[in-house]
C-alpha cells in the first residue's frame, strides 16, 4: 500500500505541482483581503452572561471604547497665540471623517439660566474667541468654576485633555485606519506649530497602535526566521538545493495561512500575526526529518528514485501522524471559546496539515529531478559533534538509567513548586516595551487623569423614569463620591454630575451649589432642565448617552487605572461591590457593573479556566492517535511521560519567573507539546520496525543512531527558530519565543535520554 502510494506521488507529479500551484496562487490571492485587528473583546464568548448583558449594555446607551483621548500639560496652552492654534486644531479634528465630535477646552460649554422660558441654555464659553490675553484669562477663570469639567477635561495642575467621539461604523470598518492617520498627523501638526507635547490614549488609539506594531512585527520575523533557518539548513546541508526547496514549499504554505485566515473571515491579532513565522520554524523540520531519511537512503540504495520512494515508503505515514499531534496542539485551542485562540488554533491546526501534503507531493517530486546529492552534501551525517551527543545520549540510556529516573522525579518535584506559583495576570495595554510611546502616554493619563479604562456602572430603578427618585439619586452621588476618593479612578460622569452643573447654574454659577438639590428647591431645578421627557430630568443628549428611553436605568461612566487584570479583579470584587450593595442595600434599584474593563477581566479568568481543559483533550486525542499506530497502551504511556515533563518544566519557569499566563504564553504548552511527541513517534516507530529483526538493546542504539541525528539537526533549527521571536517589541511574544526554544531543547534531551531508558527498563519484547 505505501509502495503503491510512493509511485502513484511521483507518478503524478506534474499534477500534484500544477494543483498545489493555482491553489497558491488562489490563496495570495485572497490573502490579500486579510484585515488587520486589536480587539480586547475576543477573549470572551458571545454566549457568556457578562457579555451579553455588556452588549445589551451598549444597544441602550452606546459604546464604551470609541473615545479617543488627546492630553497636554504645558503652561503655553495658556497663552492666547496658542490657544488660538489649539481652536484651530480642534477645529481640524471635528473636520475629519469619522470623528463625531470633540470636547476640549475651546469647545467648553456652560450652563445659563433663563428665567424667562424658565430653562437652561448651553452656553459656549470661548464663543466669540477672546481677543486679549487678559480677556482669555477672564474666561479661564470662569472655567475653573465650572465643577463639571474638573478631573476631567482639566485638572487643578494644568493638564488638559480633549475628546474625540469616535463613530462606531467608521471604528469597525476598514476606515478606521485612514482615520486614525488622519487623527495623529494633524496632532503632529499642530504640536511642531505650536511647540506643545501631546500624548494619545483611549481604546481606538490602543488597537490601531497594537494592530501596526503586529503588522511590523509579522514582516520582520517573518523575513528573519527565513533568512536564519536558511543560514542553518546550508550550515548543515552545505547545498543550495536543501535552503530553497524547503523554503519554497514552506513559503506555499505560509502564503495559505494568509489565504485561511481570509476564507475563515479571521482577521490578524496579536496571536495569529504570529502564525507565518511560526510555521515557518515548524514546517522547515518536517523537510529536514524527510532530506535526512532521503540521504540516509541513498547511502544506503545508491539509487535516487528508489531512495524517493523509501522515504514516502517509510517515513510518510509516520510524517502524518506527527504533523497530525502537532495540529492537534493547535486544535484543541478551538474548544476553549476564547475567539482569538479558537481562531489561531484552527488557522495554525489546517496549516500545519497542509504543511506535511504539501511537503509530501513537492519534495520527493523536486529532488527526483535534480541531481543525485554530492558526498559532502551528506557529509553531515558523520559530524563529529553530532556523533559526540549520540554517544553520550546512548551511554546515560544505557548506563545511568536510575540516575535519568531520579533525576527526572526531582525536576518534577522542583518544576510542580513553581507551577503552583503561575498567576494569570495581563494588562490592557500588555507586552508593549515600558519605553515606547504607547506606555508613556498610558503613565501620563494615568497620572493625571487617573486611568483610560472604561468602567461603567448601571443603576436600574426598575420602574418607568424612576430616575427621577431624588433619594436613588442621592444614592448614586455617595456612590460618585466613593468612587472619586481612589486616586485610580477618574471623575466619574452621569446623570447625577449633570443635575449637579444644573444647579450650580440655577445659583448663578456658585461653585457651593455644584449638589443635587434638596426638597425645597428639587422642583425648581428639575423644571428649568431641558426635556428630554416629559417633565423629567434629563436632555436630549443626554437621555441617549446616560438615561434609557423611558427613564429605567441610568449610566455611570468612569475610567480606571491599567492595574493588571488580578488587581482590577480584587477591586471590583472586594472594594466596589461592596460599597455599592451597602449603599443600594436599602433600596429596590439593582446596580450592576460592566464595560471592556470587566469584559477584559472576564477573558483572562477564561483562559485559565479552559487552558487545563484544552490540554487534557489534546492528552486524550493524541493518545488515541498513539494507540491505534503502535496497538500498544504501554507504547502510549511510555510516550507520552517524556513530553509530560517538559510542560511540567516550562510552567515552573514560568513560576519561578514571575510569568504571567496570558494568551501568547499559553501558546507554549500547546507548541511544546504537539512539537515534542513528534520527536517521541519518530522515535518509537524507528525502535518498532528495528524490533521485528534485532534485540531489544540493539533496536534502541540503532534508533538513536538514526532519529537521534535529525532529533539534533531539528532542535538546533527549533531553537534558532523560535529565539528570533526573543527580538520582537511584545512581551508575550518574547517569553513565546524564549521558552518554546529552551523548552523543545528539553524535550530533545528527555526523547533521547529518558524515552530510552523507560524502555529499557520496562520494555518486554
Amino acid at each position: 500500500m505505501a509502495e503503491k502510494f510512493s509511485h502513484f506521488v511521483l507518478n503524478n507529479r506534474r499534477f500534484f505541482i500544477f494543483l498545489i500551484l493555482i491553489f497558491t496562487l488562489f490563496m495570495g490571492y485572497k490573502g490579500l483581503d486579510v484585515e488587520y485587528n486589536y480587539d480586547f473583546s475576543q477573549t470572551v464568548p458571545d454566549t457568556d452572561e457578562e457579555m451579553i448583558y455588556y452588549n445589551s449594555f451598549k444597544k441602550t446607551f452606546g459604546e464604551d471604547g470609541n473615545v479617543f483621548a488627546i492630553g497636554l500639560k504645558d503652561s503655553l496652552i495658556f497663552n492666547i497665540e496658542k490657544f488660538r492654534l489649539y481652536n484651530d486644531y480642534v477645529g481640524e479634528v471635528e473636520n475629519i471623517y469619522g470623528v463625531k465630535g470633540a470636547l476640549g477646552l475651546p469647545r467648553l460649554q456652560a450652563l445659563k439660566k433663563n428665567n424667562e422660558k424658565k430653562n437652561f441654555n448651553f452656553i459656549n464659553i470661548f464663543d466669540p474667541l477672546p481677543n486679549s490675553q487678559l480677556e482669555y484669562d477672564s474666561l479661564l477663570s470662569q472655567i475653573k468654576n465650572e465643577k463639571f469639567y474638573e478631573g476631567k477635561i482639566l485638572n487643578d495642575v494644568g493638564a488638559l485633555t480633549l475628546l474625540v467621539t469616535i463613530d462606531k461604523n467608521v471604528l469597525n470598518s476598514e476606515s478606521r485606519n485612514q482615520l486614525m492617520n488622519d487623527l495623529i498627523s494633524t496632532s503632529e501638526r499642530f504640536s511642531l506649530e505650536s511647540g506643545i507635547k501631546l500624548h494619545y490614549a483611549g481604546l481606538p488609539y490602543s488597537r490601531y497602535i497594537l494592530a501596526e506594531s503586529v503588522k511590523k512585527e509579522l514582516t520582520m520575523l517573518l523575513i528573519v526566521s527565513v533568512v536564519v533557518l536558511g543560514i542553518i539548513l546550508f550550515i548543515f546541508f552545505r547545498s543550495i538545493d536543501t535552503v530553497f526547496v524547503p523554503l519554497i514549499i514552506i513559503g506555499i504554505v505560509v502564503t495559505w495561512v494568509f489565504g485561511t485566515l481570509a476564507l475563515f473571515g479571521f482577521k490578524i491579532t496579536l496571536l495569529t500575526g504570529l502564525l507565518p513565522p511560526i510555521i515557518v520554524v515548524i514546517g522547515i523540520p518536517n523537510c529536514v526529518y524527510m532530506l535526512n531519511y532521503y540521504h540516509f537512503s541513498i547511502q544506503k540504495l545508491k539509487d535516487k528514485k528508489k531512495a524517493i520512494v523509501n522515504v514516502i515508503k517509510t517515513i510518510g505515514l509516520i510524517t502524518l501522524i506527527t504533523n497530525l499531534t502537532t495540529a492537534v496542539g493547535f486544535f484543541v485551542l478551538s474548544t476553549t471559546d476564547i475567539k482569538i485562540l479558537t481562531e489561531f488554533g484552527i488557522v495554525a491546526g489546517v496549516n500545519v496539515l497542509a504543511t506535511f501534503f504539501v511537503s509530501i507531493f513537492l519534495l520527493p517530486s523536486i529532488y527526483l529531478a535534480l541531481p543525485k546529492p554530492k558526498s559532502n552534501q551528506v557529509n553531515y551525517l558523520n559530524y563529529g559533534f553530532i556523533n559526540y551527543l549520540i554517544n553520550t545520549f546512548r551511554e546515560i540510556s544505557f548506563s545511568y538509567k536510575k540516575r535519568v529516573f531520579i533525576v527526572s522525579i526531582i525536576i518534577m518535584i522542583v518544576s510542580f513548586y513553581g507551577l503552583s506559583k503561575i498567576k494569570s495576570v495581563s494588562f490592557l495595554v500588555d507586552d508593549v516595551p515600558a519605553e515606547s510611546s504607547l506606555m508613556k502616554d498610558l503613565k501620563f493619563f494615568e497620572s493625571n487623569f487617573s486611568g483610560v479604562m472604561p468602567l461603567e456602572i448601571v443603576v436600574d430603578s426598575k420602574m418607568k423614569k424612576g430616575i427621577q427618585n431624588l433619594n436613588l439619586l442621592k444614592r448614586v452621588d455617595r456612590l460618585e463620591q466613593f468612587l472619586e476618593q481612589k486616586d485610580y479612578v477618574s471623575s466619574p460622569i452621569s446623570l447625577v454630575t449633570f443635575i449637579k452643573a444644573s444647579r450650580q447654574a440655577y445659583y448663578n454659577n456658585n461653585p457651593s451649589f455644584y449638589t443635587l438639590p434638596n426638597n425645597r428647591d428639587k422642583n425648581f431645578i428639575f423644571r428649568y432642565i431641558s426635556d428630554g421627557y416629559e417633565n423629567n430630568v434629563s436632555n436630549d443628549n443626554l437621555s441617549k448617552s446616560f438615561v434609557d428611553s423611558i427613564g429605567q436605568k441610568m449610566r455611570i461612566s468612569l475610567n480606571v487605572a491599567d492595574l493588571g487584570s488580578m488587581k482590577l479583579d480584587s477591586v471590583v470584587k472586594n472594594v466596589f461591590r461592596p460599597e455599592i450593595d451597602k449603599i443600594f442595600s436599602k433600596s429596590k434599584a439593582e446596580v450592576a457593573m460592566t464595560g471592556t474593563t470587566l469584559i477584559f477581566i472576564k477573558g483572562i479568568n477564561f483562559l485559565v479556566e479552559n487552558l487545563l481543559q484544552s490540554m487534557l483533550l489534546a492528552f486524550f486525542i493524541i493518545s488515541i492517535i498513539m494507540s491505534m499506530l503502535f496497538k500498544n497502551f504501554k507504547m502510549v504511556i511510555i510516550s507520552l511521560i517524556p513530553n509530560i515533563i517538559p510542560l511540567i518544566i516550562a510552567g515552573g519557569i514560568m513560576g519561578y519567573f514571575n510569568i504571567p499566563l496570558k494568551p501568547s504564553s499559553a501558546l507554549v504548552f500547546s507548541i511544546v507539546f504537539g512539537i515534542s511527541v513528534d520527536y517521541s513517534i519518530h522515535f518509537l516507530a524507528k525502535f518498532k520496525n528495528e524490533l521485528q529483526s534485532k534485540k531489544l538493546e540493539d533496536s534502541i542504539i540503532n534508533t538513536i543512531n538514526q532519529t537521534g541525528r535529525s532529533m539534533i539537526f531539528t532542535s538546533f533549527i527549533l531553537f534558532f527558530g523560535f529565539i528570533i521571536f526573543a527580538f520582537s517589541n511584545f512581551g508575550g511574544t518574547i517569553v513565546l519565543g524564549v521558552l518554546t526554544s529552551i523548552i523543545l531543547f528539553v524535550a530533545m534531551i528527555t526523547n533521547l535520554t529518558l524515552l530510552p531508558s523507560i524502555i529499557l527498563y520496562f520494555y518486554k519484547k
